[in-house]
């Protein structure tokens, strides 16, 4: 089938051609001629007119004739649909539909400058919109440097300078000090105070604050001290048979109720539970 349109074609009038020789009529002739001429070329050569006010195959609304030529012929391939956006925005001046409408305007507009033939035109173009297709279809997810010797590189470098870097940083000697006088004060039941810690250690409050949980386990003061204290009740839970009350005040919590909640909170299970089952998994002895 012939299809006509004018001539000096750029991005719909290329783009629609190679839509309908892959999708459409692969036997498909197509023929530029002057705007004035195309409705009367196309009934004397028994042609269909596209991308030309007034005919089937052209514009609609906001959308192209490539995107007319998708649906009239339900065309369901993904990588149309996403060369669609693209073709649209290119042709409609719309480059924020997608990142790519700009670079094909700006490749078409020099296409089109540098070759003077429309026939020579669509031929390159064809070539432009297959490279665009195999994109498309296989590469629309990859980046430019995904997987090349230079990103690689720069991965080697980056991981290097991370490796060196934590290899070269040196754990203050407050840490040590910190550590010691936080386990004295769970195992003697005394209260906590950063100031009077801040103050042992000659250290800044807003800096130990501020530090302390590159330190212990990305946790905060508050944070890594409940932590110990949980896990010493936990000790005497599986180890020791005091009362659940008698843990709570051993492990400096000022009654049972916040014991019980944040016991669960970091466990899962409420204190009796999880002596319940520890008992459970306790092996028998009796007997033997």
């Amino acid at each position: 089938m012939k299809w006509i349109t004018r001539e000096r074609p750029k991005i719909d009038r290329i783009a629609c051609p190679w839509l309908i020789k892959k999708f459409v009529d692969r036997d498909a002739e197509f023929i530029y001629v002057p705007f004035d001429d195309v409705l009367a070329k196309a009934e004397v050569l028994n042609a269909i007119p596209f991308d030309i006010p007034n005919v089937e195959y052209t514009h609609y609304n906001e959308e192209c004739t490539f995107d007319y030529i998708v649906k009239k012929h339900e065309i369901k391939d993904p990588a149309i649909l996403i060369m669609a956006k693209i073709v649209r925005g290119a042709d409609t001046d719309q480059h924020d539909l997608a990142k790519e409408s700009a670079g094909l305007w700006a490749i078409s507009a020099g296409l089109s400058h540098n070759i003077i033939n429309d026939a020579e035109l669509l031929k390159s173009g064809m070539v432009i919109y297959d490279a665009l297709y195999s994109w498309a279809t296989h590469l629309y997810k990859q980046n430019h440097l995904q997987n090349s010797p230079f990103e690689n590189l720069l991965h080697e470098v980056y991981n290097k300078f991370l490796a060196e870097k934590k290899s070269n940083q040196k754990t203050p000697s407050w840490v040590k000090d910190l550590k010691e006088i936080i386990q004295d004060q769970i195992d003697t039941q005394f209260a906590f105070d950063l100031k009077k810690i801040s103050s042992d250690l000659e250290l800044n409050p807003s800096y130990l604050s501020r530090e302390f949980s590159k330190y212990f386990e990305d946790l905060n003061f508050g944070e890594y001290v409940r932590k110990l204290r949980i896990e010493k009740a936990i000790n005497l839970i599986q180890n020791s048979t005091y009362s659940l009350t008698e843990i709570a005040y051993m492990t400096g919590f000022s009654d049972q109720s916040h014991f019980t909640r944040i016991f669960k909170l970091h466990t899962g299970k409420n204190p009796s539970s999880y002596r319940k089952n520890s008992q459970k998994s306790k092996p028998d002895t009796k007997g033997k």
